[in-house]
């Protein structure tokens, strides 16, 4: 297969178009896993922000998986020929609610890709674009750009830079990332990637010391956080960027810090060491 970065240029500009429904099921699922009551909300009500990663699954057949859990490379995303693939990072635009019973849509397109080389070897960033349009409607209820990065295997001369402390919000909450609460978002998501539930995978083949709490799941958990705290907050965007893997091995702490404007809220997440595992922002209308 052909993977030089002219073909893996290529690849941008392709879609795919999903269709699918909020059904109450996957909320009341969610609910419980993040320790609310399982009960659903009704028909009409607005699905908590990014909530919307419960739908639009990823179907495919189980001869369709590659060896980490993913679909095979070459599909809708670029064959990009690296053994290890993360979720970056997000960026959204909130322009009108996604309620339940909605028939929803989503169109996804390939916007970028690009190849650098980093500390550890080679990387490719791929970037896809979403728009979730609801009920036929023209205008779509919800932008999203989905950064996903591309690694080479874990070398032994690697040597994780130094991380950044993580400061100290005026909202806390800790988390404890049990192998029971990642199984269960990665069942929500179906997402097979074995780096969240295969222990023997992940620290003898990806060389990771155990089980990577999804990027997803911590983006989640930061704006649950601000849902606890501003229950009615209207979010106009979200921001969040992956600065570190957190592991399942010891509880992690998400934060939150409303600025001056009155608008802005900061967001992050810290490990058990208080190092900066993800920095987030949200701004309110």
């Amino acid at each position: 297969m052909n993977t030089t970065a002219d073909s893996l240029n290529a690849w941008v500009g392709r879609s795919e178009i999903l269709q699918d429904t909020i059904t109450p099921t996957p909320v009341v699922a969610l609910n419980a896993t993040l320790d609310y009551p399982a009960t659903a909300l009704p028909a009409g009500s607005p699905l908590p922000h990014l909530w919307h990663w419960l739908y639009f699954l990823p179907m495919y057949r189980q001869s369709e998986i590659g060896v980490d859990g993913h679909a095979k490379r070459g599909g809708f995303l670029p064959p990009v020929p690296l053994p290890r693939r993360m979720w970056a990072g997000s960026q959204f635009e909130f322009r009108s609610p996604i309620r339940v019973g909605d028939k929803v849509e989503r169109t996804s397109t390939i916007a970028d890709v690009s190849t650098k080389e980093g500390r550890t070897g080679k990387l490719v960033f791929v970037k896809v674009r979403h728009e979730v349009r609801c009920n036929g409607a023209s205008e779509p209820a919800l932008i999203e750009f989905h950064d996903i990065v591309y690694r080479e295997a874990q070398r032994p001369d690697d040597v994780a830079p130094p991380p950044q402390a993580a400061e100290q919000g005026a909202w806390k909450r800790e988390i404890v990332p049990d192998d029971v609460l990642l199984f269960r978002y990665s069942a929500l998501t179906f997402n097979g990637h074995r780096i969240h539930y295969d222990r023997k995978y992940v620290t003898e083949v990806e060389g990771y010391p155990g089980l990577i709490v999804h990027g997803p799941l911590i983006a989640t958990l930061l704006m649950d956080l601000l849902r606890r705290q501003r229950p009615d907050a209207d979010i106009a965007s979200f921001r969040f960027k992956a600065q570190r893997p957190t592991f399942d091995l010891n509880a992690f702490h998400v934060h939150g810090q409303p600025q001056e404007d009155g608008k802005t809220i900061r967001l992050w997440a810290s490990d058990h060491d208080g190092w900066l595992t993800m920095d987030a922002t949200a701004v309110l209308r």
